[in-house]
């Protein structure tokens, strides 16, 4: 797509280099203060989301937890809060995104921005829910009652904290999968065709990426989140072609 075929139509002011690092500037800025406000609420309420949210799938399965360093807890609580901020902020995180990325957008496709925002919100947070209800309890539950009575099973709170997130986050970035495909189908650069034709070879990279996305994880939970990379694997093929034939 030409900008400056818009540009001729007078519906479009041209941009220089200049103005797009000023205008992403000032997404990134917008983004961020999006980021601060949410992380700010999540510290109003980090007790009850730490102690009732983030540690129940160790009370269920029995895991018994431990801090280990001095002010442990304070950084880990940051670090939590940070995070949820991040989570929270989704939706304005997606909208200066697609923002930015407007311009080179066709004028019929830019009305789709708020759907698409929602639909990228959707999937990243089904992700989440997928990993926080799906594949935590099941791999904590084994990581906790796997070995010999001998050993006791204690996690230090900061390794529990950096597998639980780094799990759901995991799992919310592949859920993006469909949205990457409708994405990379409008610019031409993805086809159903293709991605039929290298399904067994997906199927290995997922394989390959569920163990990379899942660092420090058990092979329960990289199995369990290698599964529905396949499903949504298969549904990008179906969004992938609706998407060329709209195109």
């Amino acid at each position: 797509m030409d900008i400056e075929d818009e540009n001729s139509n007078g519906n479009d002011v041209e941009m220089s280099f200049l103005d797009h690092l000023e205008e992403l500037r000032w997404r990134l800025i917008y983004a961020a203060i999006g980021v601060v406000v949410a992380a700010i609420a999540a510290w109003i309420f980090i007790d009850p989301l730490v102690e009732y949210v983030l540690l129940k799938p160790a009370r269920d399965s029995g895991a018994d937890l431990q801090n280990l360093r001095p002010f442990g807890q304070l950084f880990l609580f940051i670090q939590v809060a940070i995070i949820v901020g991040v989570v929270v902020s989704l939706p304005n995180l997606f909208y200066q995104l697609w923002k930015f990325i407007s311009p080179a957008l066709k004028k019929h496709e830019r009305k789709y921005i708020l759907s698409i925002v929602i639909f990228s919100s959707l999937c990243f947070l089904a992700g989440i829910a997928f990993a926080y209800f799906v594949m935590l309890p099941l791999a904590l539950k084994f990581a906790a009652q796997f070995g010999t009575e001998a050993i006791k099973n204690e996690f230090a709170i900061d390794e529990y904290m950096s597998i639980i997130i780094s799990v759901m986050l995991a799992a919310g970035c592949v859920f993006e999968l469909p949205m990457v495909s409708f994405f990379l189908s409008k610019l031409g650069i993805l086809t159903p065709a293709f991605m039929r034709k290298y399904r067994r070879h997906a199927i290995v990279i997922i394989l390959v990426l569920a163990a990379i996305l899942t660092p420090g994880a058990d092979p329960v939970s990289q199995v369990i989140l290698a599964v529905p990379l396949v499903l949504l694997y298969e549904l990008s093929i179906f969004i992938s072609k609706i998407s060329v034939k709209k195109s």
